[in-house]
């Protein structure tokens, strides 16, 4: 023992002495002056917007191996492993056709219906897993979240790459039920590349704001389900939306047409379909008496697709495009500044 009673070398204490323990130090000027003199922050402080986008760049190897992980990983316990990314939709798809395509008749007017139909399948399971999964990351990624300081936006990002990665296996099954259909090999399908690139930025920013408002309230999470398999009957993955009756208003038409899966449902089938674009309504003269004739075609007789060309056009190529690349460039800034906002708030209650 020193002379102030402290312990200065092993040994022990003798009775009757008694260590006081050394008052903790304080700075004598106010905290919040001291930490900024030493340059200390707010460990969950929200960044800048430039900064945040700048700390998910330089994460991207993290994002894109963490993606891949996950999506091998996926199915290892399953016996087909790997080949469930395809058998899904393709089961989808089987009933879909069964139920539409056979008991509604939704194939009338149509050409090479099961391309149309798994073309649909495919481009909205793209989006709809992609918003499913977005509004359960942030719960279900909680413990790592409150371990680890990174871009919380690496999460959905992520997790949308992981639905990228399957819909381009699938591509290599659906680009082959294509050419089994009659469908041309042509230029058209190098299209599918930039729509594949807006759809993914629409799906990032959905899965961004979903997951921001799944998070914080988990009645989200229930209600996305049910609000995507409306929309799958609304945006014409099973039926062509210029088939539907004529009592349909054409501005209802034009709705349906332009909601946002809609959109890349459409230019799918514009790039790898040449039935698709040829029997497009407005792609030939307008004709009454034909147009007429596609959606009246005698009893007993189904509409033949090609007279719906000489119909008006409800959406035209270029219109397809622009809200295509609004949907996507708006949906993608709305939902990183949307999720951004939030940022000191994951991971906490």
């Amino acid at each position: 023992m020193d002379d102030r009673g402290k312990l200065s070398a092993p040994g022990r204490l003798e009775a009757g002495i008694a260590v006081a323990p050394e008052a903790p130090r304080v700075p004598d000027q106010p905290l919040s002056e001291f930490a900024k003199q030493h340059g200390l922050k707010l460990s969950g402080a929200r960044p800048s917007l430039p900064g945040y986008v700048a700390a998910l760049w330089q994460r991207r190897h993290f994002i894109v191996g963490f993606a891949t992980a996950r999506n091998v990983a996926m199915y290892t316990e399953a016996k087909l492993g790997q080949l469930w990314q395809v058998l899904t939709p393709l089961l989808n798809a089987g009933v879909y056709y069964l139920v539409f395509g056979l008991l509604f008749q939704a194939a009338r007017g149509v050409q090479h219906y099961p391309a149309f139909l798994v073309t649909g399948v495919f481009v909205f399971a793209f989006t709809e897993r992609s918003i499913v999964t977005g509004s359960t990351v942030m719960r279900a990624n909680l413990q790592l979240i409150r371990a680890l300081y990174f871009p919380r936006a690496s999460l959905p990002l992520a997790y949308v790459l992981v639905e990228l990665q399957q819909m381009l296996v699938g591509m290599v099954v659906l680009f082959a039920i294509q050419l089994a259909s009659g469908e041309p090999l042509t230029w058209y399908w190098f299209l599918l590349i930039p729509a594949v690139i807006l759809q993914a930025m629409f799906n990032i920013g959905a899965a961004l704001i979903v997951a921001r408002l799944g998070g914080a309230m988990q009645d989200v999470s229930e209600l996305i389900p049910f609000f995507l398999r409306i929309t799958r009957y609304f945006c014409g993955v099973m039926y062509m939306v210029t088939t539907l009756p004529a009592a349909v208003p054409l501005s209802v038409q034009k709705l349906l047409s332009l909601n946002p899966p809609a959109v890349y449902i459409s230019l799918a089938r514009v790039a790898l379909m040449q039935t698709y674009r040829e029997n497009a309504p407005g792609n030939m003269p307008y004709s009454y008496r034909l147009c007429n004739l596609f959606h009246h075609p005698p009893a007993g007789k189904a509409p033949v697709p090609e007279l719906q060309a000489y119909c008006h056009a409800v959406v035209t190529n270029n219109g397809l495009w622009i809200a295509a690349a609004g949907w996507g460039v708006g949906f993608f800034v709305l939902g990183v500044l949307f999720f951004w906002q939030a940022e000191s708030l994951y991971g906490r209650g």
